[in-house]
């Protein structure tokens, strides 16, 4: 293995907000971090400050919404690593046009787009790492980066293209879970909730550093036999 360290990870959408700070608190916890972004100069910028501040982080060219991509990043990975512990789903998309539409004017192609980058991506790129998570000695971890809006629980009629999106990634949680139950390898999702990012916006009522505390938690701490399950706050919140 290229890596300095023993634990290595790979956060998806790491450029910027969650993803960023999600990479750069698993940096401080000693994990090589991989950080994915289909945003080549923006992804490098990223990797160069934690480079910067002593950490190892390394940059990987992906677009989840391009199967190809994800492949290449798979190869580009096992150049520099021989296993993966953690996996963070982070990539999403909430269109302009989404955010003040009802669901009986949802556009398809808005849909689809985000049904490409929130849910298909994070499933492809799953699947392409399946084997690096599979060569985990501490045992793997895959979290997913979900939402409130996502949630039956607290569903309404609000951004419904990204709210579908969000539901339909838990219950790929749920999936996977079960899927690799045996395989020590954990999957859960989280919701961040309202975070001051460029999504969330400057009126957010959370900083970025308080949305990614569960994240990283599941990441490193969470006892690795919670696997299929929803989180908020490090609690499980209903689905």
């Amino acid at each position: 293995m290229n890596t300095n360290h023993e634990r290595v990870a790979l956060v998806t959408g790491a450029n910027r907000g969650l993803g960023k700070e999600i990479s750069g608190e698993l940096c401080k916890k000693g994990y090589a971090v991989f950080m994915a972004s289909r945003d080549v100069e923006k992804g490098r910028d990223a990797v160069r400050e934690l480079c910067e501040q002593g950490y190892e982080a390394i940059f990987l060219h992906m677009d989840v919404t391009d199967p190809v991509s994800i492949k290449n990043a798979y190869g580009a990975f096992s150049q520099k690593a021989s296993h993966l512990d953690v996996l963070v789903n982070n990539a999403a998309i909430l269109e302009d046009s989404d955010r003040h539409i009802s669901i009986c004017k949802l556009n398809a192609e808005s849909l689809e787009r985000t049904l490409k980058t929130n849910l298909i991506g994070p499933i492809m790129v799953i699947q392409d790492f399946l084997p690096f998570l599979e060569k985990s000695e501490i045992g793997g971890r895959i979290i997913n980066m979900t939402s409130d809006l996502g949630s039956l629980s607290h569903m309404q009629d609000d951004y419904p293209a990204y709210s579908l999106s969000k539901t339909a990634l838990n219950a790929m949680t749920r999936q996977f879970a079960a899927a690799l139950a045996g395989k020590n390898i954990a999957v859960n999702c989280t919701n961040p909730g309202w975070v001051q990012t460029s999504m969330g916006g400057s009126g957010a009522n959370r900083s970025v550093e308080k949305g990614a505390e569960t994240a990283v938690w599941l990441a490193t701490e969470a006892p690795l036999h919670d696997t299929g399950k929803f989180w908020k706050d490090k609690r499980e919140v209903p689905w």
